[in-house]
């Protein structure tokens, strides 16, 4: 058995990799490089579920990176559970075949309670007082107090959010360095999420984003050198790419106006009912789970997505069965943007009723996706001076409020989610075995066996 670095490079397209990423090319002249499949969502969940299990979503139940919990009538993104990923994860199958295999997972997702030997995700702590505290959940639990001893805080307010950069993807590439060292993984996981900022802030092709790349590709050169000179394989994937947006479709607020969506007024703000929804979406980038409450009413709501513009494509049950996203998890209905847009989560018709967390950093409350969090709301009169004041607040140990993200997504440069129309833009596989560089471009599920194969190799 040979050890083998996994990195997942979120964003990367094999059109990127070239003189602005010499080490990525240098490893794909060592081995082999090759567009790989995407799957449906194009999102990190479901596609880092499709990689570790081999499966699709109506496998592996993954089918974006939050949906609706029906039995709960809740919308719950970026849940950390492992017990929400159904089937066999490839460290799983590689202890059967390779005995005595140990695995590392750091910071891919569904990184709580698995079987791997080592895992390290972010794991914020929400005081009663409404601070974030940055932290981390590791297993064994002692990992995460060496960690914080040789590197410091995991710098959370780099890893999402207006001030998101590379300080986090290296804080990432030192923790598996460190690991690496100390532990000796048979297989190790890593996620960098560098490219996601950017490449979504200014579009992939900004001179903004192009610098994200080089600067993303000097991490992972010192990492796939140190894979290479301990005599480890190393394999590179990524789970999408990200395309150039210019629009925001504002799905849920169609559904309203049809009369299928509900809310309810709380403290003067509106709040999205789910239970009492005819109809609503759970927005995901590129593609919403669109969850009908009565089957007389799918009719109804599809009839209002047609009308919208910016949908180019609505999934029904044959549609998601030819994509493998028939999961009881998927809504009723599916809908995938125009190659040009990207779906909101806004549901309000008027922003004085927005609920308190629209305009702050909050993943787990919003009922959807919202990249406006990359962003400041700059065009709010004395937003620096607010920030300031909250950071006051917080020192003080007050309560408070960092509202200071803006209401609209215009500013929103670049998105994913549907299928890439070219595969030079779309997901990548890079290897540093020859020998294993497939006959066609693999599909995503390929790469579970591919991962088996590169231990053996």
């Amino acid at each position: 058995m040979t050890p083998l670095l996994v990195l997942d490079v979120v964003g990367l397209t094999p059109a990127q990799v070239g003189a602005d990423t010499p080490a990525l090319a240098a490893l794909a002249r060592e081995g082999f490089m090759t567009p790989l499949g995407a799957v449906l969502p194009a999102v990190t969940c479901s596609a880092q579920s499709t990689m570790l299990t081999g499966t699709l979503p109506r496998d592996h139940g993954i089918v974006g990176n939050g949906w609706y919990f029906r039995d709960l009538a809740e919308v719950w993104f970026w849940r950390q559970s492992n017990h929400l990923v159904a089937g066999e994860k490839v460290w799983e199958a590689a202890r059967r075949r390779f005995g005595g295999l140990t695995c590392a997972k750091l910071f891919w997702w569904y990184n709580m309670h698995s079987s791997a030997d080592w895992s390290v995700t972010p794991r914020p702590a929400y005081p009663a007082d409404g601070r974030k505290i940055p932290g981390l959940y590791c297993q064994p639990h002692d990992l995460k107090y060496e960690l914080e001893r040789e590197l410091g805080p995991f710098p959370l307010f780099h890893f999402w959010g207006p001030t998101a950069d590379l300080v986090s993807s290296r804080w990432i590439a030192d923790c598996a360095r460190l690991v690496i060292e100390r532990r000796h993984p048979s297989l190790t996981l890593v996620y960098l999420p560098h490219l996601d900022y950017d490449h979504q802030r200014y579009g992939p092709d900004d001179p903004r984003s192009r610098a994200a790349l080089r600067a993303v590709d000097g991490l992972i050169g010192d990492l796939i050198g140190g894979a290479r000179s301990a005599g480890a394989n190393v394999l590179v994937v990524s789970e999408y790419g990200i395309t150039p947006v210019r629009r925001p479709v504002d799905i849920n607020r169609a559904l309203r106006r049809a009369g299928l969506l509900a809310v309810q007024e709380t403290l003067g703000w509106e709040l999205l009912d789910t239970g009492a929804s005819r109809a609503f979406a759970v927005a995901d980038h590129q593609v919403a789970h669109v969850y009908v409450r009565d089957p007389d009413d799918v009719g109804r709501a599809r009839a209002a997505l047609e009308r919208l513009d910016g949908v180019a494509e609505i999934l029904d049950e044959k549609g998601k069965q030819a994509v493998g996203l028939d999961h009881p998890r998927s809504g009723e209905l599916v809908a995938i943007a125009a190659r040009d847009a990207w779906f909101t989560y806004y549901y309000w018709l008027d922003d004085a009723r927005a609920p308190d967390f629209a305009p702050t950093v909050d993943i787990h409350r919003k009922p959807g996706y919202d990249p406006a969090e990359l962003f400041l709301a700059s065009d709010r009169p004395g937003t620096k001076l607010r920030i300031g004041w909250r950071l006051a607040q917080k020192t003080l140990g007050f309560r408070y409020l960092m509202d200071v993200i803006p209401l609209d997504g215009r500013q929103v440069r670049g998105s994913h989610g549907r299928l890439p129309d070219d595969p030079a833009h779309g997901p990548i596989l890079l290897s540093s075995v020859r020998s294993l560089a497939p006959a066609a471009p693999p599909a995503m599920t390929d790469v579970f066996e591919l991962i088996l194969r590169h231990l053996e190799a």
